[in-house]
């Protein structure tokens, strides 16, 4: 395989052209000196709410500071001829009512549904006179009981009964993404007007609790517990555990034994994309074709978007309300309301006039912990992984297993707790848990003939070396190494 790690760079964007830009330069889209209303940072998130504020007749304009527009949400050449979905590769949790008011079928949004979803290979077993096994999961649950069956008989003739355990906590949970949050402040503090109109918030949580009804305190325990002590009192099979396990962890600085993992893995299972609770698929074109998508939609009603535009400040008044931004170039551009797509530790500590700002809200952002235990690894290969477990097939046409996820060093929950140990020790993992994913399997557009795109999303590697050792390129490309042996 050839590791995409150097020449990062100077990547290309992927669509030179795309409608947005289009409809952009149609519409007469130079810079104006004000606007109703300034985001900044053109990630999918400020490219949403630009998209709603514009069709709600609100002036808009979006800064972005890279020539591509999508934020972790992209499409880029890092490769001539291959196409990477550079950060995000993977569509789920996006909101259907988003996808449905921003018409963004319309706009240019095609989807690959994936099914079967889940790939395990037993790679600990690939040694000696050991027939190597592999754990296959999709829709099916026929065959998912087969194939669980490998491990346990048990844990096959139970599984069905936990997929229905977890839809019925999706389905009360779900509805509450859409919910505004309890006013608690209301309930406690507001006058008796503000009490009863606070109540109104408690609907979707009875609601949610109605459906839960007598098995409330299991779910409870699902979203608080390990996700470990969750699946012990369900399942014997390692292999089956540390599978569903992988989505209790997988973007988080978290073990399986860490309070609170249950949570994630229920996220990770709450999304739908077509009426179909649960699924996730790849977008055709990488995840920038998802951001153009939803910039076309914004630009289509007149908002403005520009690339390679850094906002330096926000303008505040001297009655402490918000007037527009300063650009890096100097520009101003004023606007009585800013929207930030970034991270609150840019927005509120460089950007916002510190004065403006409490002390005690800025020690709390200053106190967040937004920090990573991914490396994302892109990687163009000239022909399909092949396992032991599932050889390819006599011409190379990708098979079913090539569609999934295909977890590496995931056999055993032990094995995901290691990796993380490591990481907390400062050391990247010996054995890094490794989510593996092949969108060229059913997106042809992203690679030459015959190639693939291959997406190594692997955990855990601290932000800081043990020792105080930098992450200079030695350390890069020896990590970049491991995990491309495991895989």
């Amino acid at each position: 395989m050839a590791a995409s790690g150097r020449g990062l760079c100077k990547a290309v964007a992927a669509s030179p052209f795309p409608a947005w830009r289009r409809a952009h330069t149609e519409a007469g889209g130079g810079l104006k000196p004000e606007y109703d209303a300034v985001v900044i940072g053109a990630g999918h998130n400020g490219l949403v709410a630009a998209a709603y504020l514009q069709r709600l007749g609100v002036n808009t304009a979006v800064f972005e500071r890279r020539h591509v527009i999508g934020g972790a949400a992209v499409t880029e050449e890092i490769i001539p001829g291959f196409k990477f979905s550079r950060a995000s590769y993977l569509l789920s949790l996006l909101r259907p009512q988003i996808y449905t008011d921003l018409e963004l079928k319309k706009h240019g949004l095609r989807l690959h549904l994936r099914n079967p979803h889940s790939f395990t290979p037993m790679l600990e077993e690939g040694v000696g006179s050991k027939v190597p096994r592999s754990l296959l999961l999709g829709t099916d649950m026929a065959e998912n009981q087969k194939q669980i069956a490998q491990f346990s008989r048990k844990d096959a003739q139970v599984f069905p009964k936990y997929e229905e355990f977890m839809h019925r906590l999706a389905l009360a949970i779900y509805p509450l993404l859409d919910a505004a949050p309890v006013d608690m402040a209301a309930f406690q503090r507001g006058s008796l007007l503000q009490r009863m109109r606070s109540l109104s918030t408690l609907k979707p949580l009875l609601k949610a609790g109605r459906i839960l009804g007598t098995q409330l305190p299991r779910y409870y325990e699902v979203l608080t517990a390990p996700i470990t002590k969750v699946l012990d009192q369900w399942f014997e099979s390692e292999p089956l555990k540390a599978t569903l396990a992988t989505d209790a962890v997988i973007g988080a600085m978290t073990s399986p034994h860490t309070p609170g993992s249950g949570y994630v893995l229920l996220h990770h299972v709450m999304g739908s994309l077509e009426g179909m609770q649960g699924a996730w698929a790849y977008v055709q074109g990488g995840m920038g074709a998802l951001s153009d998508a939803i910039a076309s939609s914004a630009t289509t009603h007149g908002a403005s978007i520009f690339t390679e535009k850094t906002v330096a400040k926000v303008q505040v008044n001297s009655e402490g309300c918000v007037q527009g931004v300063v650009l890096e170039d100097g520009t101003e551009v004023r606007s009585k309301m800013v929207l930030s797509n970034t991270s609150p530790q840019i927005t509120f500590l460089k950007l916002t006039p510190q004065e403006w700002l409490p002390e005690e809200f800025l020690e709390r952002i200053s106190q967040l912990d937004t920090r990573s235990p991914v490396t994302k690894i892109n990687v163009a290969v000239d022909r399909l992984p092949s396992f032991l477990a599932a050889p390819n097939a006599p011409r190379g046409q990708p098979l079913p297993h090539h569609q999934c996820s295909i977890h590496l060093n995931c056999e055993d929950t032990l094995l995901l707790h290691q990796a993380f140990e490591d990481a907390v020790d400062g050391l990247p993992s010996h054995r890094p848990m490794i989510e593996l994913c092949i969108p060229s399997s059913l997106d042809p557009t992203l690679a030459p003939p015959g190639c693939h795109v291959v997406s190594l999303f692997t955990q855990y590697t601290p932000y800081t070396l043990a020792g105080g050792k930098a992450w200079d390129e030695q350390e890069r490309d020896a990590y970049a190494d491991r995990a491309q042996l495991t895989a």
